[in-house]
């Protein structure tokens, strides 16, 4: 299988801005996926993958996440990723 063309990317216009993302992953120890929500402050920083180019972006300072969830950060793709009002 071909590894994903991945570009690294930021938008200092995101810096800082809060944000909500959604989306799916695997429940622990299972084969099944469930819904996911994260709330945080994205860090400009992105990735974009493939052609056409599938954009993420790197959220930290996690406010909501899922219960066990072990990180500091996530990624959300970017049609997933809602800004928050100031």
């Amino acid at each position: 299988m071909a590894l994903l063309d991945v570009r690294p990317g930021f938008d200092p216009m995101l810096t800082g801005k809060r944000a909500e993302c959604d989306g799916g992953g695997i429940l622990p120890g299972g084969r099944y996926a469930a819904r996911q929500e994260f709330t945080g402050s994205l860090t400009g920083e992105f990735r974009d993958h493939g052609n056409p180019a599938w954009r993420w972006y790197l959220m930290n300072e996690l406010t909501q996440k899922p219960d066990n969830y072990p990180h500091e950060t996530v990624w959300c793709e970017s049609e997933s990723l809602f800004l928050l009002e100031e």
